[in-house]
């Protein structure tokens, strides 16, 4: 490597947030690492090219600032990292109005609001890359999951449409997936649960919050290899606009688009019998 970016990484203070954190520090890099609350991992590291901000990014006004202190302390801003979020394991019609919309706060309108501020500064260099942590459930939904999912489907969705409105720009977008990563996503630090558990799900739902409990700690993703995935892709000539990371993510998507093939191939009538008659 031998030019020295500056990534601003928001919910930096654990998990994935921490890891890439301390990946990126390790490579040489400036690291503005964005956190909610304390960071007592993030204090720990005493690097010099470690800059931490307090930060909510539902909260614009932080954003504004907290980008503000990124450029001052750095002067620049290489790569925008939006990892914070959080999951919601319920049925769709389990959750209320009021939990959906917390989560959505954060995992949509936290990273656009990011998006949003930091851009200005990317526009201005004409270089820069967003790189949002979407998720396997960002390809295909499941039972327990879909509030969750449709907050990543949206992050896939406006990712695709950013990267097609930046590239002129010589600016990179990438959506990356992750399957099942061994961090706390499972706990109750990221992972909100519902009291209004309907009996009628038990058989789906049900099914899936007891394999959480069973597979939390368990799940076969190394986060320091995701780490050095998206260190390599910064770094690429060419990053991808789509980054599904660990088999399972990649069987997801694998099984998801056979399938939306089986639906084309049997429905093709249908599907292209819907035009005017020329």
């Amino acid at each position: 490597m031998n030019d020295q970016k500056t990534w601003f990484i928001t919910g930096a203070s654990r998990g994935l947030g921490l890891e890439i954190t301390k990946a990126v520090l390790a490579s040489g890099d400036n690291v503005v690492a964005g956190a909610r609350n304390r960071a007592p991992e993030l204090e720990k590291l005493k690097h010099e090219n470690l800059f931490v901000v307090s930060l909510d990014v539902t909260q614009e006004e932080q954003v504004i600032e907290a980008i503000g202190h990124a450029i001052s302390k750095f002067g620049k801003i290489d790569v925008l990292l939006n990892n914070a979020g959080f999951g919601l394991l319920a049925a769709v019609e389990e959750a209320s109005d009021k939990e959906i919309r917390h989560m959505y706060d954060t995992n949509v309108f936290g990273t656009l609001n990011m998006i949003r501020h930091t851009l200005p500064h990317l526009r201005n260099q004409r270089s820069g890359h967003i790189i949002n942590i979407s998720s396997v459930g960002g390809l295909s939904g499941s039972a327990g999951w879909g509030l969750y999912n449709s907050t990543k489907f949206a992050v896939e969705g406006f990712s695709e449409a950013l990267s097609k409105e930046l590239t002129p720009l010589n600016i990179h977008v990438t959506a990356v997936e992750p399957g099942y990563f061994r961090t706390n996503f499972l706990d109750g630090s990221s992972l909100n649960t519902i009291s209004n558990i309907i009996d009628d799900y038990e058989d789906t739902v049900g099914k899936m919050r007891s394999r959480a409990v069973m597979v939390n700690k368990m799940q076969p993703g190394d986060p320091k290899k995701l780490a050095d995935a998206l260190i390599q892709i910064v770094y690429s000539q060419k990053p991808p606009l789509h980054l599904p990371l660990g088999k399972d993510a990649l069987e997801s998507y694998q099984t998801k688009t056979a399938n939306f093939a089986n639906d084309i191939e049997a429905w093709k009538d249908v599907i292209t019998g819907t035009d005017h008659s020329s």
